[in-house]
């Protein structure tokens, strides 16, 4: 959780660095500059700078933005020589900024260890206009490249061979949009790039090991929504959600590719990864934490010094979709999940492994699976002294009140399975099944192909015959012909007496 927190302190720097806060009518250069500040006091910086009025121009000459790394002793800084506010005669403001800009991070690794890491911010061709209001301003900008490179990289006293760490965006075009509503400050935000490249490259001072990678996006395009109470405390964010904090940020992309060289122990592994494209979005606030991602058409290929032949294989659809609450409460909250890896694909040589005669169909293979469900938490998942006692007492952190499967796919080498089906569970009966909460409901499941594929199995040698029977038998338990050729049926009932049954038929 300290890390999540340094990671959005940083970015939250250089983000507003390079893109301001923010809707339109007359502002000056001065109502800019402390708009500026006081959306960074918002995240616990402290801003300072010596400003100087000449004319239509307002400079502010070392600008120092310091915030206190949370649950570390470390501390994130950026400064700037200098910065220009010109107010240009028609209610407008252009944002004059250094052409690099340098920042350092310094955390606390480990107890009695300190990292301290020295970047640069780079733009060319910016050209950034204020406009709106005091309590309304937006920023509109756009630039030829906007960069950000790591510099140096120091471990407990020690330099970390670095050859390069950097990320670079080309044809930058946004606006961000900021709205002063009676103590809540609501901030929109857009921008495209494109391309996107990035680089890695450096050397483990400990085990000696090597990384080198590359990475390029054709397109992309990045949206947020952020609410701020006049306050946010990254030392207690479970305040924070109480005070109105909350953010929507998402990204998405087109034709994505990154190429990776790894090397220690004598061992070598290097490939590629490609995506058609696909997205990325996260929302945390009050109601808990959601996060998606998904990708298209995506290939990945590698070789290595243990692998005998090269390894590729590819899925035409991926994705991740979760849902949970963060704050403990009397109410029932949703929660969800859900996992797709879409018409999975091996080559023909990790294929001719195990089925060098080719008798299991090919057909691209998918696992996906749809949860949703209510429960309650006993408590706040974001406060890290409740999670340290929970950890320590081992205690319940909640309890689960329904769960349904909406839906259930697995098919690969010719069988495919499907199903669906709900359940409430009784909180206050934990005997009937040792210990876990009475459920009540069903699942509907069909199987095709299922014996075809034992048949293949068989004939392959994978099964023996014996093993194969009792399989059989176990499916005659649980399942029941369907229509269609090769196909199985199944209905697994809990009912409101404890009884498990099958198809009607009781098992327990």
């Amino acid at each position: 959780m300290a890390t999540l927190r340094s990671l959005f302190a940083s970015a939250t720097l250089v983000s507003f660095a390079l893109s301001g806060t923010a809707a339109l009518a007359d502002v000056t250069a001065d109502q800019v500059w402390q708009d500026w500040k006081a959306y960074l006091t918002t995240f616990g910086y402290e801003v300072t700078g010596d400003e100087q009025q000449s004319g239509n121009t307002l400079a502010i000459s070392n600008i120092a933005m310091t915030v206190i790394v949370p649950d570390t002793p470390g501390f994130a800084s950026l400064r700037m020589n200098r910065m220009d506010l010109v107010e240009n005669g028609d209610g407008t403001v252009s944002v004059v900024l250094p052409a690099t800009t340098p920042m350092a991070l310094v955390t606390e690794v480990e107890p009695g260890k300190t990292a301290t890491a020295t970047m640069e911010i780079a733009q060319s061709g910016l050209v950034m206009t204020v406009s709106g209001t005091p309590e309304a301003m937006q920023y509109v900008y756009d630039a030829e490249e906007i960069s950000l490179g790591l510099s140096t990289l120091d471990v407990d006293g020690e330099a970390v061979d670095i050859g390069a760490a950097s990320v670079a965006l080309a044809n930058v075009k946004g606006s961000s949009q900021s709205v002063d509503a009676g103590g809540i400050r609501d901030v929109r935000q857009k921008m495209t790039a494109g391309p996107v490249t990035y680089e890695l490259d450096f050397t483990d001072p400990t085990e000696g090991g090597h990384l080198a990678m590359t990475g390029a996006i054709a397109a992309a395009a990045f949206d947020g929504d952020v609410s701020l109470p006049p306050m946010i405390d990254n030392t207690d964010m479970v305040a924070s959600l109480e005070a109105g904090f909350r953010f929507d940020s998402g990204m998405t992309y087109e034709n994505a590719s990154v190429a990776y060289r790894i090397e220690g122990d004598g061992e070598t592994i290097e490939g590629t990864s490609t995506s058609a494209g696909g997205g990325l979005r996260s929302v945390f606030g009050p109601d808990g934490l959601e996060y998606e991602a998904e990708g298209r058409d995506i290939n990945i290929a590698m070789t290595g010094s243990d692998l005998p032949f090269p390894v590729t294989f590819g899925m035409a659809r991926s994705g991740f979709d979760m849902k949970v609450p963060v704050a403990q409460g009397e109410e029932v909250q949703d929660f969800a999940l859900a996992v797709e890896f879409g018409d999975f694909t091996l080559s023909d040589m990790i294929w001719s492994l195990f089925d060098p005669a080719g008798q299991l169909p090919r057909d691209p293979a998918t696992i996906a699976f749809d949860l949703t469900g209510k429960g309650r938490l006993f408590v706040d998942l974001m406060d890290p002294e409740q999670m340290e006692d929970l950890g320590t007492s081992g205690d319940t952190p909640g309890e689960l009140e329904s769960l349904s499967l909406n839906s259930l796919t697995v098919a690969a080498a010719g069988a495919t399975l499907t199903g669906d089906g709900a359940f409430t569970f009784d909180n206050s009966d934990l005997t009937s099944f040792d210990g876990v909460p009475a459920p009540e409901g069903a699942v509907d499941l069909k199987l095709v192909g299922g014996n075809g594929l034992l048949d293949r199995l068989i004939a392959m040698g994978f099964v023996p015959q014996d093993q194969a029977m009792v399989a059989r038998m176990m499916v005659g338990m649980f399942a029941v012909v369907g229509e269609g050729e090769d196909t199985l049926n199944s209905k697994i009932e809990v009912n409101d007496q404890g009884h498990v049954l099958a198809n009607g038929q009781r098992l327990r």
